[in-house]
């Protein structure tokens, strides 16, 4: 299969982009159907950051970050890096000289389903990875591979283009086609929940507005009104 690099693609619109970070990944996940979320074993190196922004798509091979080099002519302010690899990788594919290269270029973050290194010096920088692994051990540079095609991450594939959206409970993908579907979505979810909340200030309780009492009487789940009737009940 031919390497390349698809140096343009087509981003979402900034206004479509700056709408989906007043949301998070467990709503558009949820919002979506439960799809696009990428495999848990991807961690996040800093706590409390959430990112949202087009992916640029790297495939390298394995224990060669030659395509990430490559990969940084193209990106472009708020873009989000999402890295993988042709066999599998546990070695540090990035480390601080590759992601201050993409501060500079306005980069938000990384998505790696791999290894990186030099965490702490990442986290000196405040940038955002998450990441399968850490290992200290070096790559090569002598490997071509693919730059804004099409790569499976975390078990998801990502198309050049689509939204990330990635916090502390993970990394979620939405397809540049559903955009405004799933916004739309994750903007019902969102009112929706608000009024869960209101109900749940008035005092009411899940199981009851969630009418969850026959699914529990259905179960054969039992009430006692103490632990001794329970008792009474095993010995009877």
């Amino acid at each position: 299969m031919q390497k390349y690099v698809v140096k343009e693609i087509q981003r979402p619109a900034l206004a479509l982009v700056q709408q989906y970070r007043q949301l998070d990944v467990s709503t558009v996940y949820e919002a979506q159907g439960k799809q696009g979320i990428m495999n848990p074993r991807l961690k996040p190196i800093l706590s409390n950051k959430i990112i949202v922004g087009p992916a640029v798509t790297v495939i390298c091979q394995a224990g060669d970050n030659l395509m990430i080099h490559a990969a940084i002519e193209v990106c472009k302010p708020g873009d989000i890096l999402v890295i993988t690899t042709a066999g599998d990788c546990v070695a540090g594919m990035i480390g601080e000289l590759i992601v201050t290269a993409l501060m500079k270029k306005g980069v938000q973050g990384v998505i790696i389903d791999s290894g990186i290194r030099d965490v702490r010096q990442l986290r000196a920088l405040d940038f955002p990875v998450w990441t399968r692994d850490i290992l200290s051990q070096g790559t090569n540079k002598i490997k071509g591979g693919w730059v804004n095609a099409p790569a499976t991450c975390g078990d998801v594939t990502v198309a050049p283009g689509d939204l990330i959206m990635a916090d502390d409970d993970g990394v979620v993908v939405i397809k540049k086609e559903d955009l405004q579907s799933t916004l739309d979505l994750s903007n019902a979810r969102l009112r929706k929940e608000e009024g869960t909340k209101a109900k749940i200030d008035s005092g009411q309780i899940s199981v009851d507005f969630y009418n969850l009492r026959p699914v529990l009487e259905a179960e054969g789940v039992v009430y006692y009104e103490n632990e001794e009737e329970l008792l009474q009940a095993k010995h009877s």
